[in-house]
């Protein structure tokens, strides 16, 4: 008797049936997979490089800064201005994009 498992030993190694090897992988599929894994490393340094320029442009342009509106002016931080400038000009890319696809498509 096993003590691990409590059964005979025999018995255990009958009841399991034979471990196939895995399939050996070609060439082709390895550089495949190494390629996706590439890309993922220089999207990540893609992505660290552009953290790191958006500190650095934070940190740059925290003075106070005179806007000029049609009726009055005001003051604001100029990283805002420049965040603000930014994801309006994001959202107006998207609304844009929208309504070209929504005019441009196929009748049903």
């Amino acid at each position: 008797m096993n003590r691990t498992t409590d059964a005979p030993e025999d018995a255990g190694q009958a009841a399991t049936p034979a471990v196939e090897s895995p399939p050996v992988e070609s060439s082709g599929q390895r550089l495949v997979r190494h390629g996706r894994r590439v890309r993922l490393y220089v999207w990540a340094a893609v992505f660290v490089g552009a953290l790191v320029v958006l500190i650095a442009l934070v940190a740059a342009n925290t003075r106070s800064v005179k806007l000029d509106w049609v009726f009055g002016s005001s003051h604001a931080s100029l990283v805002w201005v420049i965040v603000a400038a930014g994801v309006l000009g994001w959202v107006l890319g998207l609304a844009t994009s929208i309504v070209f696809r929504h005019r441009t498509r196929r009748p049903s």
